[in-house]
């Protein structure tokens, strides 16, 4: 079983420029994600060589009330051309628009059952939109004790639950373990459920969310696990180094290939 591994670019080498931190990552034989793209250059990035597996795929929006849910289609489409040009498939969301620091820019305490209805008509016009570009959205889940309090279908059970009801293939959900392991645990039973509507894995160590090997996770275990739910796509490090960021990669490496 071979991975496609990448590396967040917004993480690591971060005394660099961030196109120098592509290229670099690109060099070590790994493909790169990026976040928002607004504030990068599309041609730089593909003159780079690199091979881009993931980026943020919405500026501003929400999933659950009106005016949100044009902003998030609105944003989303204008995201797509940036990510046609640097080559990259997957798109990410969020179950809500994240400001300064991760916080949700409209936080939710309670989610009632309007809102999960509001946030499956709100993913089936991304899924359309996906489908009419020839691109791929991903769900990603967060955690709400440490990095995003306040966010809406944080968990992976949501994002999963969410994903799997509007079942398109331009939907899909991206299983951050990191955010699982501090929201949920139970990291193999999740996997296997949620194998079938994977699109991207995304990695880090808890505590701390740095390179695997650092916390209390048993990365080489998960790796197996993914493997035998026959799961076979990007697992990404989107995580900081805990000191020298070559190390950082090269854990990274080992502990995902088996």
């Amino acid at each position: 079983m071979t991975f496609e591994l990448a590396v967040c670019s917004e993480m690591v080498y971060t005394d660099r420029p961030l196109i120098e931190r592509v290229r670099t990552i690109h060099d070590a034989g790994f493909a790169v994600e990026i976040w928002g793209w607004t504030d990068k250059d599309a041609a730089e990035l593909r003159a780079t060589g690199a091979s881009f597996t993931s980026m943020t795929g919405y500026v501003t929006g929400d999933l659950i009330t009106v005016d949100g849910a044009d902003d998030l289609l609105r944003t989303a489409e204008q995201s797509i051309p940036f990510a046609q040009a640097i080559r990259c498939p997957s798109l990410n969301l969020h179950g809500t628009g994240l400001g300064e620091g991760g916080i949700p820019v409209r936080p939710v305490e309670v989610v009632t059952g309007d809102m999960w209805l509001a946030a499956e008509r709100t993913l089936s016009r991304i899924a359309d939109l996906g489908e009419r570009h020839g691109v791929t959205f991903v769900l990603e889940n967060l955690n709400t004790e440490v990095d995003h309090p306040g966010t809406p279908f944080a968990k992976a059970a949501d994002t999963l639950a969410l994903v799997a009801a509007v079942d398109s293939p331009h939907l899909k959900m991206n299983l951050d373990l990191y955010h699982a392991q501090i929201g949920e645990g139970n990291l193999v039973e999740l996997i296997h459920r949620a194998a079938p509507h994977l699109g991207e894995v995304q990695v880090a160590d808890v505590p701390g969310r740095c390179e695997p090997g650092t916390g209390e996770v048993n990365w080489p275990f998960v790796a197996g696990a993914l493997a035998d739910a026959g799961y076979d796509g990007v697992v990404a490090m989107e995580a900081f180094a805990s000191g020298d960021s070559d190390l950082a990669l090269q854990r990274f490496r080992e502990a995902f290939t088996i």
